[in-house]
């Protein structure tokens, strides 16, 4: 079902664990398949110096969120942003139809995680001010 490419990258996932002291967490789901996502990001300036993942779900879930993160690193909040499900495809390389809908997951963890980061930088913002 799935290639060699996609398998390596499960069994070798790289950034599998949590991060402690991350700036933001995102989560992501799907409750018909069961894959749910979640990806934690260190950021320093406006630089996302790191990015771990815990994915409940399947080889591509856990591949597709692997990827996620090594393509966020070392980007700006702005450029990870733009980072979109094709991006994790692209890498993947030839995933099967019905498992399409774990990079797009990927994409709206990522989001989801930026989102988190910049509720706690407005946050802190706040609490600074007074």
């Amino acid at each position: 079902m799935y290639n060699e490419n996609i398998m390596k990258i499960f069994k070798e996932a790289k950034n599998a664990g949590m991060l402690k002291g991350a700036s933001g967490v995102g989560v992501a789901g799907n409750a018909k398949c069961g894959d749910v996502m979640k990806i934690y990001i260190l950021v320093e300036g406006n630089v996302i110096k790191d990015a771990k993942f815990k994915t409940f779900g399947c080889v591509a879930a856990i591949a597709s969120t692997d990827v996620a993160c090594d393509l966020i690193k070392g980007k700006t909040i702005e450029q990870a942003l733009k980072v979109t499900n094709k991006d994790v495809l692209n890498i993947l390389q030839d995933v099967p139809a019905q498992k399409v809908h774990c990079s797009v997951l990927a994409q709206e963890a990522i989001a989801e995680a930026i989102k988190d980061f910049k509720k706690r930088q407005e946050r802190e913002a706040k609490k600074n001010a007074k």
